[in-house]
């Protein structure tokens, strides 16, 4: 799939996100960026100050957020729309109302173990527009197990495009991390690709490169280097929005969250409960 032309345009439309274009020019196409998304530039540098689009959309806080430091609380790990939540029917979740898909198939026959103890389990789909803060963060305390790369399409995951492609996020390109709670609970979060997505990065393993013509999953196992993250540490970036998935096992995440809200990184969605 890494030949889709989803994945041609992608690159293309990161070529010119990644040029400096001339000071004036490229000040601009961002504040024309700004305007016509309506970027919240609150939290940020001003426009004029990012040396390319890319600078632009992965932009960086400029004051730390307020987190939810409860050892209990499950933070939203982005600035996102929750299209859906809840518990899986089986291994089934929603893409959004009225179309489900596979958790297994989502996270492949490498996974196929973990989906298994994900059944009945809980979920939450963070749907990131591009006038979102592109940054992702790490929701509890938790240690990477592994990370899987999967290549894939690049298709769009705004609504429109959820409505209609079936299995839509079985198909991107996805980066997938198992990770382990404190108490011992296993949890997957799923990094998803979209159009013009070119990249998505992981801070605590620069290997991973997304839409670079790979062929084949890559399995990245962190067995005798314990990766282990704190809650509301940076974990990486999208280079425009995409969608962040969450699935926690049975017993471990109880959802304090609706579809169709809008939240941001730092808050509370989720009470992790005793193992």
């Amino acid at each position: 799939m890494a030949g889709h032309i989803t994945n041609t345009i992608s690159r293309w439309f990161g070529a010119f996100a990644d040029h400096a274009f001339p000071s004036s020019l490229q000040t601009l196409i961002n504040r024309t960026y700004v305007n016509v998304m309506g970027l919240d530039m609150r939290e940020f540098a001003p426009p004029e100050t990012y040396p390319t689009l890319n600078k632009l959309f992965t932009r960086e806080l400029r004051k730390e957020r307020p987190v939810d430091r409860a050892s209990e609380a499950f933070i939203s790990p982005v600035d996102a729309l929750v299209t859906e939540c809840g518990r899986l029917k089986e291994d089934q979740a929603l893409q959004i109302k009225g179309m489900s898909y596979s958790v297994e198939a989502l996270l492949t026959e490498t996974y196929e173990e973990g989906a298994g103890r994900l059944r009945k389990g809980s979920y939450i789909n963070f749907y990131l527009s591009p006038r979102d803060y592109h940054r992702y963060h790490v929701p509890c305390r938790m240690r990477v197990l592994s990370a899987l790369h999967r290549p894939g399409a690049l298709y769009p995951v705004n609504m429109p495009s959820l409505r209609k492609r079936k299995n839509l996020f079985v198909e991107n390109e996805r980066v997938i991390l198992e990770c382990r709670t404190d108490k011992g609970g296993t949890f997957f979060m799923v990094l998803v690709g979209a159009l013009n997505v070119g990249k998505m990065t992981l801070r605590f393993d620069p290997r991973i490169h997304t839409n670079a013509q790979a062929e084949s999953p890559t399995l990245y196992r962190y067995d005798d280097k314990p990766v282990i993250l704190e809650k509301g540490e940076e974990l990486g970036m999208f280079k425009m929005g995409s969608t962040v998935l969450v699935f926690a096992e049975p017993g471990l995440l109880d959802v304090e969250v609706a579809r169709g809200r809008k939240v941001r990184f730092g808050e509370r969605v989720g009470r992790l409960t005793e193992r």
